[in-house]
């Protein structure tokens, strides 16, 4: 045994990189909520950018290890201790054998990534290990993580030395997002409000989707679409006027109205969205939504590398 989960919270999930090339197949890209903070965790432990680390919905989160290890936590940012003793957010961080791991729950934001020195090892799905819960693949069984569950770790590349995530480089969460997006398909002229209207996270939200609340535009719709692609980021109209923002484990196809799909630039941020958050949309062009993209990576691509896919 090498960690011993203790409490995963309300929802604790291995994932590690995306499973990419097979939504023609109907199988979603799954992968980290958050990918840039779950890339950052790898960075700080020396760990390719899609290893395998536990991402938690909220918190708490306790875990004990049965040998010493280098581990970091990045993402909402929560109080860490280790035995009891303060630890540091964004930061490598070294526990021994028997060391016990508490991790409270975040003011803002809602998932972080715990990255251990090696990765987590997990199942393997179509070159994946991330865990996609909708048909329990990947991951520990294909499930959420449990207590009493123990995982293993993978072979460990040399972590001597200390490192911590750049001040530049951590992003403040608060419980107001301001999201970059293009125009999707089906977009109209009456969805124009979309991009002067504020909107409330429901409690409807999972890693499939969030749902919205506000001002949304009652489209001439008397049916559903004929299903076409859809990607995370997309936002659908459904017909009970509020609107649905996907998330990786969302379906591969849709038939309701996708208006407006959120940039690359900021996808990331879906993953740290909570119910009762406050959500506007800031409107791009697809030229300006690529040149975005190319600035933020380059801002990303010196400390974590260019090939990390968030």
């Amino acid at each position: 045994m090498h960690v011993r989960i203790l409490d995963p919270g309300p929802q604790a999930t291995l994932q590690g990189a995306p499973r990419r090339g097979f939504r023609q197949s109907g199988m979603p890209a799954a992968g980290p909520a958050d990918p840039l903070s779950h890339a950052l965790a790898n960075r700080l432990v020396n760990n390719s950018a899609g290893a395998t680390c536990i991402e938690v919905t909220y918190g708490p989160f306790k875990a004990t290890f049965g040998k010493e290890s280098v581990v970091a936590i990045t993402g909402a940012d929560a109080a860490i201790s280790v035995n009891g003793s303060e630890e540091k957010f964004h930061s490598t961080i070294t526990v021994r054998r028997g060391d016990q791991i508490e991790i409270g729950r975040p003011q803002a934001g809602l998932r972080f990534y715990i990255a251990i020195a090696g990765g987590f090892q997990a199942d393997q799905f179509l070159g994946s290990t991330s865990t996609y819960l909708p048909a329990k693949l990947g991951g520990k069984s294909g499930r959420a993580l449990q207590k009493e569950d123990e995982l293993s770790i993978g072979a460990v590349a040399s972590c001597e030395e200390t490192n911590s995530t750049p001040a530049d480089l951590i992003l403040p969460l608060t419980n107001s997002f301001a999201l970059r997006a293009t125009e999707g398909p089906d977009y109209t002229d009456a969805c124009s409000v979309l991009w002067s209207n504020q909107f409330i996270v429901t409690r409807r939200a999972s890693r499939i989707g969030l749902e919205l609340d506000g001002g949304f535009p009652k489209l001439d719709v008397r049916e559903n679409f004929p299903s076409s692609a859809v990607f995370p980021g997309a936002l659908q109209l459904p017909p009970q006027g509020r609107g649905f923002l996907l998330l990786p484990d969302c379906q591969t196809t849709g038939g309701y109205p996708h208006v407006l799909q959120v940039n690359r630039t900021d996808r990331h941020l879906l993953g740290q969205i909570r119910p009762d958050d406050s959500v506007i949309f800031l409107r791009r062009s697809p030229q300006q939504a690529a040149s975005d993209l190319k600035e933020k990576k380059a801002l990303f691509s010196e400390w974590i590398g260019a090939d990390a896919t968030w």
